[in-house]
């Protein structure tokens, strides 16, 4: 099995925090606990309405954190600009809806013009690496390719929502395609969203797939045994 990147989404840490609006449980803590389990990366998505991560997080995780941080964003101006202040070592651009309850699907570049061509451009003078959060359509990964991006992360939502084996697999084919269509074009490729502690060995044993970005269901587990605890599980099966 490829010995595959774990990266730790702390933001349902932080929507506990919210729930009080206090100091605690802090993602930060969460992240750093992350990182000495083994964490590759710490994944924080900064939405537009501010629901769970804050600035301040983004800020200070930037200072404390040793392994790279992996800004969650839409490709909205005011986040821009507050990547290009704090600078973390990736933005992965997703679509964001204020009703949803997370991220529902992946980029549609089809109907992207000059006016985002233009916005990722302005995020990436900063130095900080852009990836595309796509939804597993090898077509799709052309369109990142031509758009510029170097970097995909193929959501596994619909994989992991199945019930069915013949479905589930449907859906698994589907996203080995689009990782053999992004190595083919010489993209990096990482996969997330809604993995969990039964599907994760799957998508783990795909060629190709450097990370796996994962959160929800770490955090779940991290409530009863503690994040580290959660994280050291998850890569054990990774890495089985």
């Amino acid at each position: 099995m490829p010995n595959v990147c774990l990266g730790v989404n702390v933001d349902h840490v932080a929507t506990l925090r919210q729930a009080r609006q206090g100091l605690e449980p802090s993602p930060i803590y969460a992240a750093l606990e992350a990182e000495l389990a083994g964490a590759s990366s710490i994944v924080l998505h900064l939405r537009e309405d501010r629901r769970h991560i804050q600035e301040d997080d983004l800020k200070i995780a930037k200072n404390v954190l040793k392994i790279p941080i992996n800004l969650e964003m839409a490709l909205i101006e005011e986040i821009i600009d507050i990547a290009l202040l704090v600078s973390p070592y990736q933005a992965t651009l997703v679509p964001e809806k204020r009703q949803e309850l997370t991220t529902e699907g992946g980029l549609d570049l089809k109907k992207w013009g000059k006016a985002e061509c233009n916005l990722l451009k302005k995020l990436a003078s900063g130095g900080i690496k852009p990836s595309a959060f796509i939804d597993p359509d090898p077509v799709q990964v052309v369109m990142v390719s031509d758009i510029g991006f170097r970097m995909i992360e193929v959501h596994t939502g619909r994989y992991a929502e199945c019930f069915y084996t013949a479905e589930k697999y449907t859906e698994l084919n589907r996203i080995v395609m689009t990782t053999e269509k992004a190595n083919e074009l010489g993209l990096e490729v990482a996969a997330g969203h809604g993995l969990n502690y039964q599907n994760v060995k799957d998508i783990a044993s795909i060629n190709h797939v450097h990370e796996l970005n994962i959160g929800h269901s770490i955090v779940s587990r991290g409530v009863f045994v503690g994040i580290g605890r959660a994280v050291k599980d998850m890569l054990r099966l990774m890495h089985a």
